[in-house]
């Protein structure tokens, strides 16, 4: 069985580089700035597109998903 590396995320990236501390505020502020939505959009995508090159994970920048648990208790 091959063991596939855990995605990163930026907010559980504590070594983040500044490139993609910059990229991440940018992406956060663009939909705050009264740009066309167009305009944010190919901002956005750009900024994820970039970040899947990067990190190998297209959702960097967004929240991990939530880990499922078994219900089982772990020793």
């Amino acid at each position: 069985m091959v063991k596939r590396p855990e995605p990163r995320f930026f907010d559980t990236d504590p070594d983040a580089p500044p490139f993609l501390k910059a990229l991440e505020e940018l992406r956060r502020q663009a939909t705050r700035q009264g740009f066309l939505h167009h305009h944010v959009q190919a901002i956005v995508y750009a900024i994820d597109q970039y970040a899947e090159a990067a990190t190998g994970n297209r959702g960097y920048f967004m929240s991990p998903p939530p880990v499922l648990t078994t219900g089982k208790a772990e020793r």
